[in-house]
Formats: structure tokens, C-alpha cells, sequence
């Protein structure tokens, strides 16, 4: 699911470092040619991991700026290609080597350990060299006005593969990803800000204890969008920048799909998912009366008919799934390929900003209240609609 997709998963990040000032063209082309991909289909190599374009991913030379750079956009691939060989096809290959070992020395009874071990990196090597390694891509988008680095992917190997070569590339420079309280940072001020900083559980700034202290910012979040939806208060201003005008109204609600997690009654972690369209919640108030907490849900957003629709992961903000409106790009016998794909990212990129918008609106609304005195009075209620009352 790459940046021209109706459906994606993507997680964002600042990006810590100062840019040059000028000729940021060649830079930007020098570093990312350096760390370009390589291809092994003709040698005998594992992997490979390298920078490419995005429209023509077999290609790591970025010399052209239209073919990388669009607008304040930065438009790139992380490839990696792997081979491997399926674990009962080299304990067979490598059963059969063993054999002909063992029927050339007729005095032992088995192979010694440090010849299997022998022989099965022999094999393996010549297995992998008969295989075709298997490509896989994930798009990257850097806005350099917004200062925002979006990655098309929520797998954590990638996100830790993608953080591990951006910084050889960059030497100097760092991804930091954009989590729950980082997020909120990002959109309050003057004395919200304030509150934010003393609601803060983490004893440091590292994001690890950010994200893992303050997981109570996604676990209210969900459960405070959740309520208003119950309580039919689904409709909410912008207050964020963007696309939209300050003060237009959206729609927001919970629906589809809840996950829960909490501890069971002989400890340990337990989860529980509900699905489907919901009416009265029962099951979701019956998981929230154990003192399960949500953490993932289908968070949908509506405007002027279109539907922005996602599942938030409640740690890090990870949107999965995220499906913006169809995207509506006029054919003209006169244009030609490269200027069809443009408009389409251009298109994508609108879309998808616009989603963002609105959620960073909806999780700003929700700032307001949970840091407020009116927390308890929503507390209240809240408990008042899971005892039935």
C-alpha cells in the first residue's frame, strides 16, 4: 500500500537536524543516490536494502528533481529485496548432505556438530543462489514546509529499518516519531500546554517512557470519542490548520471494530475484540465495567459527504487502514503518464492531509476537555451510561 493508494497504514515523524539553507537539490540527490538500492538478483547475496524512486522502483539514481522532488514534498522509496529458503527445503537439501557424508566415513554414527553446521551453510548458500529475491517497497513522503515525515507502513521491522538507514543517510539528523503525547505537544499552547506538561506520567523525554507512561492520552481519547458517540455529540469543529477553514464542522465517531486489553481474572494480559456495527455496546460496556482499557478502534470522520476512515493504534497513533475518499483525476488523451501520476500524488497527498486535519482537530477537542475541570463531570457521565444509568 504505497503513497497512490485509497487504503494506507502510515506513521509520522519529525525530523530533528538544521537543512541546508541552499542547493538543497544536490544534497538531497547526493545523500539519497549514496544509500541507493542495489540490486542482487545476479549475485548470491541475502538482502539488500537501499533508496529508490517511487514510480520507478527498480531505479536509485536521483538526478532528476520532478523524478523525486514535488512541490515542498520529498517523494521516495526504502527497497528491500530478500531471498530465503524455506526451512523444510534446507533440512532436506541439507538431510541429504549429511547422508553422503556419513556413507563416505562408514566409522560414525552421525555427523559432528561442527560439520552439520558446516554443511548446512554450504547448502543453504547454494540454495539461495538459485532463488529470486522478493521485493518490497515502502514509500516515504517528507514535507519540508510542514517539517512532517510520513512513512506508508505501521510494521515495526520496516519503521525500525527505515529509522536505522535514514539516519546513516542523514548523517546528523534523526526521525522522531509523532506519538500520542508528542502529537499533543505539538497542537497546544500558551496555558493548555502547561496542563499537558504536568499531566505528564514519564519521568524523561525519551520517547520510549513517553509513549509507555503516557498511554492514558489514546486509552481516554478512545473511550471520551466513544461516549460522545453514544450520546449522539458526534460533531466537531476545526481548530487545526489546513485545508479546511477554522470553525467548519465534521462529524466524528467510533465504530466496526474495538479492541480491548486489560488484565484477566488469573492475571496476565487479556484481550477482547468486538465487531461489527453497534447499537447499544454492550459488549464494549461490559469489557470497559472490567476495567479493560481500548486500545484500537475504527475512528470514522465525515465532511461534505466525504468519509475519512482509519484504525487508530491508542500507543503510538498509527493510523492502519487508512482509507481516504476515492480520488478523482480527469484523463485527457494530451496528458501523458509522469503528469498523470503527479496529479495523482498531488491529489492523495490533499486527501490524506485533510484526514489528518480533522483528527488533529478531534484529539485538540478532546486536549481541551480531558486537561480541563470538566474531565470529572465527563468521568461521571460516562460511568452513569455504564452502570445504565
Amino acid at each position: 500500500m504505497g503513497v497512490y493508494a485509497n487504503t494506507v497504514s502510515i506513521i509520522q515523524f519529525t525530523v530533528s537536524g538544521d537543512l541546508p539553507k541552499n542547493d538543497m537539490f544536490p544534497w538531497f540527490s547526493e545523500k539519497l543516490s549514496a544509500r541507493g538500492f542495489q540490486s542482487i538478483e545476479n549475485s548470491a547475496e541475502e538482502s539488500s536494502e537501499g533508496w529508490t524512486l517511487v514510480d520507478r522502483p527498480d531505479d536509485a539514481v536521483f538526478e532528476v528533481p520532478s523524478d523525486f522532488w514535488r512541490d515542498h514534498y520529498l517523494v521516495f522509496s526504502l527497497r528491500r529485496d530478500q531471498r530465503t529458503v524455506p526451512s523444510a527445503v534446507l533440512k532436506s537439501h541439507a538431510g541429504r548432505e549429511e547422508g553422503a557424508f556419513l556413507a563416505q566415513h562408514p566409522n560414525l554414527r552421525r555427523t559432528p556438530k561442527n560439520k552439520r553446521a558446516e554443511i548446512k551453510e554450504q547448502v543453504q548458500q547454494r540454495l539461495l543462489s538459485r532463488c529470486l529475491p522478493v521485493p518490497s517497497c515502502v514509500d516515504v513522503v517528507w514535507d519540508q514546509k510542514a517539517g512532517i515525515l510520513t512513512l506508508f507502513s505501521l510494521g515495526s521491522k520496516a519503521v525500525e529499518r527505515f529509522e536505522e538507514l535514514f539516519r546513516k543517510t542523514f548523517e546528523g539528523f534523526s526521525p522522531v516519531v509523532i506519538h500520542p503525547f508528542a502529537r499533543a505537544r505539538m497542537l497546544l499552547t500558551g496555558p493548555m500546554l502547561e496542563c499537558l506538561e504536568k499531566a505528564n506520567q514519564a519521568n524523561s523525554d525519551a520517547v520510549t517512557a513517553l509513549i509507555r507512561d503516557n498511554q492514558w492520552l489514546g486509552w481516554d481519547f478512545m473511550l471520551w470519542l466513544l461516549h460522545h458517540g453514544v450520546n449522539g455529540e458526534g460533531d466537531f469543529p476545526v481548530s487545526c490548520a489546513g485545508n479546511f477553514s477554522a470553525g467548519e464542522r465534521f462529524s466524528a465517531w467510533i465504530d466496526d471494530r474495538i479492541q480491548f486489553q486489560g488484565g484477566g481474572e488469573e492475571g496476565g494480559i487479556q484481550k477482547v475484540s468486538v465487531s461489527g456495527s453497534q447499537d447499544s455496546y454492550l459488549e464494549a460496556i461490559s469489557a470497559l465495567k472490567g476495567g479493560k482499557r481500548i486500545t484500537s478502534a475504527t475512528v470514522c470522520m465525515e465532511k461534505d459527504e466525504n468519509l475519512w476512515k482509519l484504525t487508530l493504534k491508542g500507543e503510538t497513533f498509527g493510523f492502519a487502514s487508512f482509507k481516504c475518499p476515492q480520488i478523482r483525476i480527469e484523463k485527457d488523451a494530451t496528458v501523458d503518464e509522469v503528469s498523470e501520476r503527479e496529479a495523482a500524488f498531488y491529489e492523495r497527498m490533499f486527501l490524506l492531509e485533510q484526514g489528518v486535519q480533522l483528527f488533529d482537530s478531534l484529539f485538540t477537542t478532546f486536549l481541551r476537555e480531558r486537561l480541563s475541570e470538566g474531565w470529572a463531570g465527563r468521568l461521571a457521565v460516562i460511568q452513569e451510561w455504564l452502570d445504565g444509568k
